[in-house]
């Protein structure tokens, strides 16, 4: 490689790139098809590392994840298509391997083994965790009772949630409901806060997205584009200010950030926390230390969102939690925020650096996690969104800078063809409550 290269391991810290770690796992993919080949595993290193120099410029830093993207690409390019798919379980034995030896909170990608067992389970017995099963439902007239399991299933995690925090009333002063883009954060806080205060918990929300700094104040990458994905996008020394006045029971204003302009307005939002009152936070970095070190540890109840789908693709391959996350964040990107899912693709990769960098690596520290994820909710992005990723799949296919957009695109695109896509009037089957609404619209709250 032209310069030593830099990685993102799972648990966010920073390592040099070791070419042995390519090379051992395509050669041991080349022993599982009867056909050793060292050669072709050092020549599909290099390749590998062509292409990363061309897509990650400067300090652009790849994680573990990129990079095994980027070698799946790079064999099924050169035609080694049964090797891919063996490199592929080999990715999925080790991670299983890594779950295995883990701690609690310490699995793939920091999720606790079990939980992902019984959201897979739960997918299985209600015929949900295939393609074929999801077309079931859809062509057979089910899709209403799929909706309506799915809900029930959220709503009892909730349920637990709520309970687990009731149960710290006499200590607790500050909830904080936190997880990666698009989980559904904002719907699960409202959703708490109803269960909260059906069990005699007052409370206040805060929303930590109206203090990021304006966006034009963020440094912009070669293609002009912004990185406001990091906890330094926002303003931590105002938060922890007004968590402490709150605290003390002193009244604030919060910003207000409008998502279309990229400005915020200081003081617009009148908030005081009054006795007896627990403060409610929704961010991306809620579990990040930085972020509400004001506030004793005894004193927060700290809960992790994630949509942890259970999905076998056509393939067989699982649908990862992230692409779901990134068909939820298309589509409320083109309908309220005025970015086409082009846009969205090419800006994710600072949305995925910035999770495994200052998000994912925090979950061991969370009290509780909730599964967001609905089965229901790939049939709605199949009808939505598949035209316009037919049509921006191939756009950057011969732009090295923009291999990963390249990749990503192309991965959701054959996530979503062999889906049979909703009608709209099965869509208007999805009750105003769900969560789904907060991505697709029609939700019976106000989100602001």
């Amino acid at each position: 490689m032209g310069t030593p290269r830099r990685i993102v391991k799972r648990n966010g810290t920073t390592v040099d790139y070791d070419r042995d770690r390519i090379v051992n796992a395509v050669y041991k993919a080349t022993v599982s098809l009867g056909r050793p080949d060292r050669r072709l595993a050092l020549s599909t290193a290099r390749r590998v590392e062509h292409a990363l120099d061309a897509t990650y410029r400067g300090n652009a830093v790849p994680s573990v994840e990129d990079v095994q993207d980027i070698v799946e690409n790079t064999l099924m390019q050169a035609g080694h298509t049964h090797l891919a798919r063996s490199y592929i379980i080999y990715r999925h034995r080790r991670a299983m391997v890594r779950a295995a030896k883990a701690t609690h909170y310490e699995v793939v990608d920091h999720v606790p083994y079990r939980k992902i067992y019984d959201v897979l389970r739960w997918n299985m017995d209600h015929d949900c965790a295939t393609v074929e099963g999801l077309n079931r439902h859809v062509r057979r007239g089910g899709y209403a009772d799929l909706v309506r399991a799915c809900d029930r299933r959220l709503d009892r995690e909730l349920d637990q949630a709520a309970e687990l925090i009731a149960d710290r009333r006499d200590a607790l002063r500050l909830v904080i409901i936190a997880g990666p883009s698009s989980s559904g954060k904002t719907t699960t806080a409202i959703k708490i806060g109803e269960r909260l205060r059906a069990r005699g918990l007052h409370l206040r929300t805060v929303n930590l997205d109206h203090y990021f700094f304006d966006l034009e104040t963020h440094p912009r990458d070669e293609f002009g584009d912004y990185d406001y994905e990091t906890p330094q996008a926002l303003d931590i020394a105002l938060i922890n200010r007004h968590l402490l006045a709150l605290l003390d029971g002193r009244p604030i204003r919060t910003p207000h950030y409008d998502f279309k302009s990229g400005r915020r307005t200081l003081d617009v939002h009148p908030v005081r926390l009054r006795k007896r009152e627990v403060l409610l936070l929704d961010s991306l970095h809620g579990l990040h230390g930085d972020m509400t070190k004001a506030v004793p540890a005894e004193a927060k109840f700290k809960l992790y969102i994630e949509a942890l789908g259970q999905f076998r693709s056509a393939d067989g391959t699982f649908m990862r939690w992230a692409d779901n996350r990134l068909l939820r964040r298309m589509n409320r990107d083109k309908d309220s925020r005025n970015l086409q899912p082009a846009e969205t693709l090419t800006h994710w990769h600072y949305v995925r650096r910035s999770e495994l960098r200052d998000i994912i690596p925090f979950i061991r520290h969370a009290d509780g996690i909730v599964n967001t994820a609905l089965p229901y909710e790939l049939p709605v992005f199949r009808r939505r969104l598949f035209g316009l990723i037919a049509r921006v799949r191939r756009r950057h296919a011969d732009d090295p800078r923009r291999l990963d957009a390249h990749i990503r695109a192309n991965r959701v695109y054959e996530l979503l063809e062999p889906l049979r896509p909703v009608r709209e009037a099965d869509e208007a089957r999805v009750p105003p409550t769900s969560l789904l609404r907060e991505f697709i619209g029609g939700s019976a709250y106000a989100y602001g």
